[in-house]
């Protein structure tokens, strides 16, 4: 039987996964960082094979420089979905190249540090990236509302998934020191998954996958005036314009929309209602979809469509969440409210 080593298995998988990504983002505008870091990460895990494998030495001088750029490119990533950077794109990656950069030379001239430089690395990036997240699902600007809980999901796994990592290369630095390499093979098979994780997360932000809605604060009263004059903004636009039946609606173009700042628009929403912005969009199209339900044949799907949902399971998720019930349970209750009082089916 056809024996492939582990790593080898893990990249043809990532493989598999950057191309499942690809097709995904055929609708949507590519997160490119993300996908670097898919094909980044599947290299790593050849380069891995290679070297624990079959005992190929040169690939040691390559790996360490790989490593080191996997956590700017998950960075890039979040950062496309939270905001534009001021920077221009060439500054950027000279930027976010210094750390492989800064390992380079460490191969060149002080190979014992490499370790701990990676593990610097790995932890100042996913503090970063949890910087970039502190308001919340507020902080995915450029995300679709729709997308908005997931993709904040996807990102916090991902800094724990590079802390994970951090910690991985830290017990490796000290299982070489105490143990010796006979355990080695064994580490890097788990830091293998550790990367597997770190992808699967980076696809899902960048592939528009869904998942459960975040909490939020208590409702609090509305501090000022200026809160009720963007709330009442913001009204206007969903009642008048639908503006919610956008499926690419998100916080920077509804700031712009509005001429609002994006920042004065989430504040606003939360202090009034106690939601995200992304909750209360949602709950503007739960409601035309209800009012479809109950007037309308329309099927659930063109429903869903039609009030600015993309996926089923996101619909259905915050259907339930919204009203307790499902959309059919919702069609065929309001249909028996609607029927006369007294009225049988033989009549």
């Amino acid at each position: 039987m056809l024996f492939i080593p582990f790593p080898f298995v893990v990249t043809i998988l990532l493989v598999v996964l950057f191309a499942t990504v690809r097709t995904r983002d055929d609708e949507a505008p590519p997160n490119l960082p993300f996908q670097a870091l898919i094909l980044l990460s599947a290299l790593q895990s050849a380069m891995s094979g290679l070297r624990w494998g079959y005992a190929i030495q040169p690939i040691m001088y390559v790996m360490p420089v790989a490593a080191a750029m996997a956590p700017p490119l998950a960075y890039l990533g979040v950062s496309r979905l939270v905001r534009k950077s001021s920077l221009s794109p060439i500054r950027q990656i000279c930027l976010h190249a210094l750390p492989a950069g800064l390992i380079i030379v460490l191969v060149a001239v002080r190979r014992d540090a490499i370790d701990l430089a990676i593990i610097l690395i790995d932890i100042g990036y996913a503090a970063a990236i949890l910087r970039l997240m502190r308001s919340g699902t507020d902080a995915l600007r450029l995300a679709p509302f729709e997308n908005a809980d997931t993709t904040y999901r996807a990102i916090l796994f991902a800094a724990g998934a590079l802390l994970l990592s951090a910690a991985m290369d830290t017990f490796i630095w000290f299982a070489f020191a105490w143990a010796g390499v006979q355990y080695a093979l064994k580490i890097i098979t788990f830091g293998n998954l550790a990367a597997l994780a770190i992808l699967a997360t980076a696809a899902a932000a960048a592939s528009r996958s869904h998942a459960p809605a975040d909490k939020v604060d208590a409702v609090q009263p509305l501090d000022t005036l200026q809160d009720a004059q963007t709330l009442a903004a913001v009204q206007a636009l969903m009642k008048d314009k639908h503006a919610y039946r956008d499926v690419d609606l998100n916080l920077d173009r509804l700031a712009r929309k509005l001429a609002i700042p994006a920042r004065q628009i989430s504040a606003a929403i939360n202090r009034a209602t106690g939601k995200n912005v992304s909750q209360y969009v949602n709950e503007y199209r739960i409601a035309e979809a209800c009012t479809l339900l109950a007037e309308t044949e329309k099927p659930v799907t063109e429903i869903m469509f039609d009030v600015g949902f993309q996926t089923k399971s996101n619909f259905n998720r915050e259907f339930r969440r919204i009203t307790d019930t499902t959309p059919l349970e919702w069609r065929d209750r309001s249909r028996r409210l609607s029927r006369p009082a007294g009225r049988s089916t033989a009549d």
